[in-house]
């Protein structure tokens, strides 16, 4: 997971195709986000919360198989899992849980050693550090018949 060096920015867009239905590009790579239908949506893709799991759960698995690789322990079976709780007061998800199931058996050292690396993910460390996030509403121009 190759995040680039301390200080590369990142990006996304995100384009509404319908609805709540929403196009998600990074470099060249797509997702659709959507509700489920009970949320007025088609049920077409992962829901935004969801779509934070998956960042931690894959940069988890990331720094985990890396550790298992770089031990020569394991290079396939890893799986991982994330649980979080939809909060209030404000409205956010915590209490976040991150299971990694490692395909062969470990000591309590290899233990320990896989539980730091998972702890090193980015975005764990995002989630554990307070961010800043800026909001920049822009508003289009309408487009005017005739020019």
């Amino acid at each position: 997971m190759s995040a680039g060096a301390a200080g590369d920015a990142m990006e996304v867009k995100v384009s509404q195709v319908e609805g709540v239905r929403f196009a998600v590009t990074a470099r060249c790579h797509e997702l659709i986000s959507d509700q489920p239908t009970e949320n007025g949506g088609n049920d077409t893709g992962m829901t935004p919360p969801e779509l934070l799991l998956s960042a931690l759960g894959s940069c988890a698995a990331y720094y985990a198989a890396e550790y298992l690789r770089t031990r020569k322990l394991a290079d396939t079976g890893l799986e991982v899992r994330v649980t979080a709780e939809k909060l209030l007061q404000p409205a956010r998800l915590g209490n976040f849980v991150v299971w990694a199931s490692c395909p062969v058996p470990l000591n309590d050292a290899q233990y320990e050693g896989l539980q730091r690396a998972v702890c090193h993910c980015l975005i764990h460390n995002s989630l554990n550090s307070p961010a800043e996030i800026h909001v920049e509403p822009a508003v289009s121009e309408p487009a005017h018949a005739g020019r």
